[in-house]
């Protein structure tokens, strides 16, 4: 499966930085997931869970919203927390 790169950041610092097969996340019009190959798009995440899937886990957190860009060459959530569920 392709991967592309996520970046996290939170006023603390980059959380994540890496390849990713999947991310999915609460945005406004409700629950969605973003993998390569997505169109770029911008939306608003809403707070809740969200799970990162990488090549070799599936992480999870929550996030307190934030702004999800997803570009030709990275996917960008800036959010004011984010924290790994353990």
């Amino acid at each position: 499966m392709s991967t592309f790169k996520l970046i996290v950041s939170t006023p603390d610092g980059n959380i994540f930085d890496d390849d990713i097969k999947c991310i999915s996340l609460r945005g406004t019009e409700g629950d969605l997931a973003v993998m390569a190959g997505h169109i770029p798009f911008a939306t608003v995440v809403r707070a809740g869970e969200c799970k990162i899937e990488t090549e070799n886990e599936t992480k999870q957190a929550e996030v307190d919203g934030g702004i999800l860009t997803v570009g030709e060459e990275k996917t960008i959530l800036p959010s004011g927390s984010f924290k790994w569920k353990e």
